[in-house]
């Protein structure tokens, strides 16, 4: 019998799930440092990147961080006075919440913050389904442009006629004109003498929404990270850096989300 010439799917990679001990090695590293460092803050990340996260580790090389269970990175700081690692750090148990990590650190928080603020300023990438549009992007009427008008039509060049039969997929009202992809102005386009509305700012994106953003190199995602609140060894008082961090959030024993 010939051998199947069938496509089969090789796994290159083989990922085991994180285990017990992996939880309580965590743990026990989040505790090891709190005697090391001065501070520890609390961030969030808008837009999570791995990339971007990586960059992050490697510039602040002389600190630690820790992104994982929010549940047992409180259990680690504390909950109450009561089981609290060191003095009055379970103050920052309540910002645990989300998608959020630990910075333990020995620089001060008047140069972390600023440094932190200005390393993410230019990340920017593709926005993912569920993500909200931060601006309105209209494809205008005519000949279908590269960028889809982003930049001046004198800069730009028409996008390839490849590439009709998936905008014509993904809604566009689309059709080939003399070896050219053009949008035609119909009721399901958009607005009258607008153009086809991809998004308008504030919309939760789809997945038809953000492959047509990337097929026109739109970036509407900006990964960026904010520190919530911070505490120091020397005062052992907890400073909160964004007043609105505690929205949501009831009593200060909150356990935080996965």
């Amino acid at each position: 019998m010939p051998k199947s010439k069938r496509s089969k799917v090789v796994h290159m990679t083989n990922v085991n799930k994180k285990t017990r001990e992996h939880k309580e090695r965590l743990f026990e590293n989040i505790r090891e440092c709190v005697p090391q460092y001065q501070h520890c803050f609390v961030f969030s990340i808008d837009n999570m990147r791995n990339t971007y996260l990586k960059n992050v580790r490697q510039e602040l090389s002389d600190s630690r961080i820790f992104f994982g269970k929010t549940k047992l990175m409180a259990r680690a700081l504390g909950h109450g006075p009561e089981d609290s690692y060191a003095d009055n750090i379970y103050k920052l148990t309540p910002y645990l919440h989300g998608t959020v990590g630990l910075i333990f650190t020995n620089q001060q928080p008047e140069q972390l913050l600023p440094f932190l603020e200005n390393l993410a300023a230019d990340k920017v990438d593709f926005a993912r389904a569920g993500a909200t549009a931060t601006r309105d992007f209209i494809v205008p009427y005519g000949t279908v442009s590269a960028t889809g008008g982003e930049v001046p039509a004198e800069h730009d060049v028409p996008i390839g006629h490849t590439l009709e039969p998936e905008l014509r997929r993904l809604g566009m009202p689309v059709r080939m004109v003399k070896g050219r992809v053009v949008l035609e102005e119909g009721p399901e386009g958009g607005d009258a003498g607008e153009g086809y509305v991809v998004c308008r700012e504030g919309d939760v994106l789809d997945s038809r929404q953000t492959r047509l953003l990337k097929l026109f190199s739109v970036c509407l995602s900006e990964f960026k990270i904010k520190v919530l609140a911070y505490w120091s060894a020397a005062t052992s008082e907890v400073t909160a850096v964004d007043p609105d961090a505690m929205g949501g959030v009831e009593g200060g024993n909150d356990e935080g989300s996965d």
